[in-house]
Order: structure tokens, then sequence, then C-alpha cells
């Protein structure tokens, strides 16, 4: 069952690897190599989708130094028509709706074949940002000008954490019309449960049924990458962080302890009927981080189908 049928169902167990365009800055002609790559990297894994980023300079949500400096991808959705139509599954790409003017978003939301793509529609990294469209907006124009075009929302545990209405916030996504949710990088287990459980018992409270969570794992294999997720937003617990200060081969710690994160909340979401999707990157651009990925999404694609 093909993953366009599969979210529209309301139905979970699917896995996804998510990537990240080249930069712009990018040589033209190493764009097909580069995509080359990428599908041979991806073609032995059993997936049900692949993701593709839309990169923004997020700055206003952090003013603290970017650890990796920014530097503008190239479109996500022009990547794939150009140089990954070769790739066999349906694509969630991204659309940080803030980038773009409205008549931009209404010709790409138009364009879209919903048998061939879905989309998540990312709102501006920081609410005190004048965008051309809002979120709200975005939704609105998806469901006029092409309402079969499946439609997620970002799920964010660690706001959750702090504000505890993440799951209120979900579920009217979900009213606006999004069939599925994607989190950012999970590495704190107990965020994660606390929204999937309030959202799950919110959702019965309004007799409203769960729609797909994705969530999202990636693997860290220096301090430097670390560093990074925590200016991303998320939330590492500090015994993770000391146990890869401290590992000898902190790659390898990192992808036991990313895979049994995954495991453990892929099992939850069924305890609790929550359909679950789950979502592999690789933060960093490093090769063998990347391959610890491959080999994360390997893991949990058996995981899912046993």
């Amino acid at each position: 069952m093909e993953i366009t049928t599969r979210i529209g169902a309301g139905h979970g167990d699917f896995i996804l690897f998510a990537i990240t365009p080249p930069r712009r800055s990018t040589p033209a002609e190493r764009l097909p190599e580069i995509a080359r790559a990428t599908m041979e990297r991806l073609d032995h894994l059993d997936l049900d989708g692949l993701v593709l980023y839309d990169i923004d300079d997020e700055r206003s949500r952090n003013p603290a130094e970017r650890p990796f400096p920014f530097s503008p991808t190239v479109d996500p959705s022009d990547y794939r028509s150009e140089h990954l139509g070769g790739w066999r599954t349906p694509t969630i790409v991204y659309r940080a709706v803030g980038k773009y003017q409205r008549d931009e978003l209404q010709t790409w939301l138009s364009a879209q074949d919903p048998r061939r793509t879905l989309t998540v529609l990312v709102g501006a990294a920081s609410s005190g940002l004048a965008a051309p469209v809002s979120l709200a907006d975005a939704q609105a124009l998806r469901t006029e000008l092409n309402p079969d075009l499946l439609c997620g929302g970002v799920a964010i545990p660690e706001r959750h954490s702090r504000r505890h209405n993440e799951h209120l916030r979900l579920i009217a996504k979900q009213e606006a019309g999004c069939r599925f949710f994607v989190s950012q990088v999970v590495y704190d287990l107990n965020a994660a449960k606390n929204l999937v459980s309030d959202y799950r018992y919110e959702c019965a409270a309004r007799g409203l049924a769960p729609v797909p969570m994705v969530f999202t794992f990636s693997v860290c294999g220096s301090m430097k990458t670390l560093e990074f997720l925590r200016w991303l937003g998320v939330d590492v617990p500090r015994w993770i962080e000391n146990d890869l200060r401290h590992s000898t081969d902190p790659l390898a710690a990192s992808l036991a302890q990313a895979q049994a994160t995954a495991v453990e909340l892929i099992d939850f979401c069924r305890r609790l009927e929550v359909p679950i999707g789950v979502n592999v990157e690789s933060v960093s651009i490093r090769r063998d981080e990347i391959a610890a990925s491959v080999d994360l999404a390997a893991r949990l694609a058996a995981h899912l189908r046993a």
C-alpha cells in the first residue's frame, strides 16, 4: 500500500528517509551526480517515501551563532523534478511558506500530483516575522486549490514540554486539514511520549481519530553535531550527552540509543493506537554519520515490518 493511500486511510507503520537538497552554490553539473549517489545509497532500503526539506534561515528563532553557517539550498520541488525523477516512491515536499509570495505558492500547490506528492507546510521560524503568506493562509490555499494533496504539519515535543499545549496545536492543524504530523529529531523520549499521550486522549474526548504521527530520528557522531541539534531546538538529555561525550565510539553509541528510542516510541504508539510513522535523517553531512543514519533506517524498517 503506497504511503498516499496509507496516510489517506489514517494508517501508520511506514518509514521515510529525509534529505536536504544540495546548496544553491553547488555547480549545476554536480547536481545529477549528487542525486544519483543519494538514490544508490537509499535504494536497498525498504522505504515507503522520501522527504525533501525546504531550509529557511532560522536566525529569527534562535539568535545564537549557528554552529554550521546557513547556506540556501536548491528548491526541493525543483530538485525532485529535475534530478530525482527515477525515485520509485511518493515524496513529501516541505514548503516553508514564509519564503514564498502568494502567487508562487498558489502555482506550486495547483501543479502537484496528489498521487506522487505530499507536503508539509511550515510557518515562519518566529511569530514576530511578517511573512507574505501565513501558515493558516497556506493551509486554506491547499484546501481550495488542490484538496486531494495530502498535507502534514510540524509537531514539536520540546514545545509541549515547555507549554503543555502542543497537542491542542496539532488538533487545530488537523481541523484545518492536516492528515499527518512530522516531528523534529527526537532525543527526549519522555517529551515525545507525553505529546502522544495528551494528543491521543484529547482526540478521544473530542471524538476524533488520531492521524499518523511521524517521529524523526538521527544519529550524532560528534559534539559539533550535538551542538547543532541543540541550536535547532532539540532537547538532548544530559545522560545522552554524557554517554556520547565519554564513549570511545560516540557514533555507534548514538546509533544504538536512537534505535532504542525509536523502538520504544513505536511500541508505545501502537499500544495507544496512535498511527506511527518513522522518518530518519542525517543532521550532519559527514559521510560516516550519513552511513549510520542509513543503517538506522534499515534497522527501524525491519522492526516496523516484523
